[in-house]
């Protein structure tokens, strides 16, 4: 190993890093709404609900899910980055119910500062990731950037029948969260040398753990509606399935779960990104608080960067979920709170 890459800091080469580079919701809103949208017959779903993917049907039993996502360094090892970056990506489609089916690379370096060693490093990481996903890499593109950028584009396939989407729950239906929050204040601890090297190695093995259990849960018929909680946060996210599902939601901020108990001394300590600060602010507009701390509040609007899944289970379903997110060995299965009948799509928090 050269002795440029060994004091190579990715992260210090990017003004913010994972999901929490995204543009705020509140701007990506003003973004879209001047956007036409051509109507077509077959786009089952599209960016009106803003949904984790979009749907595109080519007959009636078979759809085309499509996707893509990149972000900024979000830790220092390249190959762990792309690992990370790899299954961001492909959770757009099991978040949808779908199967990965094929991936092309997204790459932006500055290629005077990254060495050629450090992109194939965190291209060879994405690509073990791809096919751990049964996926096929056949493609991409690659660009001179001043900051590191590396993602993929995902199409996936799923059923119109059996596909999730944030425009489907019903009241009555169970929260349940497939992993747990905090990947926002660890990365940017990680950033500003606070986090412990278990933490961080705590935070890439939740970041590096695949979503398949959607597509598990999808083809069986026991869940309709679901989120991936990435970078707009947990609240963020829900908020916008209680829009378009036309809702409100419960949550009991004392059932969702930390990736651990440092993560609120790094909020404390202030280790807050700037997209965490911003999916707050955002969340309030819609959100009830009903004895939340300060720290709860920034847990549930963390930016997560390759987070889980939010499942809308039907009660009766409840127990056939849990059993097979048991059997996935899924990082959790907490069931974190429950939609509600709403005039507004608004949702209330308790401690």
């Amino acid at each position: 190993m050269s002795t440029a890459e060994q004091v190579l800091k990715l992260t210090a080469l990017s003004s913010c890093a994972g999901c929490a580079s995204k543009l705020s919701r509140q701007a990506l809103t003003e973004v879209l709404r001047q956007v036409p949208m051509l109507k077509n017959r077959n786009v089952l779903v599209g960016a009106a609900t803003g949904d984790d993917a979009g749907v595109y049907r080519l007959s009636r039993e078979r759809a085309l899910v499509q996707t893509t996502d990149f972000f900024t360094p979000i830790v220092d090892d390249p190959f762990s980055y792309g690992q990370i970056s790899a299954t961001n990506a492909l959770s757009d489609v099991y978040a949808m119910g779908g199967r990965p089916l094929t991936a092309l690379n997204i790459v932006g370096v500055p290629a005077d500062i990254v060495p050629l060693e450090t992109v194939n490093e965190i291209v060879r990481g994405g690509a073990e990731k791809i096919q751990e996903a049964m996926c096929v890499l056949i493609g991409g593109h690659s660009i001179r950037l001043p900051e590191p950028i590396f993602g993929y584009a995902v199409t996936g396939v799923v059923s119109p029948r059996r596909m999730m989407t944030n425009a489907n729950a019903r009241p009555g239906d169970a929260l349940v969260l497939t992993k747990p929050l905090g990947t926002g204040i660890i990365t940017t601890g990680i950033k500003r040398g606070l986090c412990t090297p278990t933490l961080e190695q705590k935070a890439i093995a939740l970041m590096t753990r695949l979503n398949t259990v959607g597509a598990d849960v999808a083809e069986r018929g026991l869940v309709r509606a679901a989120v991936d909680v990435t970078g707009f946060g947990l609240l963020s996210h829900l908020g916008a399935m209680c829009a378009s599902s036309k809702v409100g939601a419960e949550i009991t901020a004392a059932h969702v779960p930390a990736i651990s108990s440092e993560v609120f001394d790094l909020i404390a300590a202030g280790c807050v990104p700037g997209g965490s600060r911003d999916n707050l602010s955002y969340a309030n507009g819609f959100t009830d608080w009903d004895g939340a701390s300060v720290l709860q509040k920034t847990l549930l609007t963390d930016a997560q960067t390759s987070g889980g899944l939010l499942l809308c289970v039907p009660q009766k379903n409840l127990k056939a979920v849990s059993q097979l997110l048991a059997k996935a060995h899924s990082l959790c299965a907490a069931v974190i709170g429950r939609i509600v009948r709403s005039s507004k799509p608004r949702i209330r928090v308790t401690a």
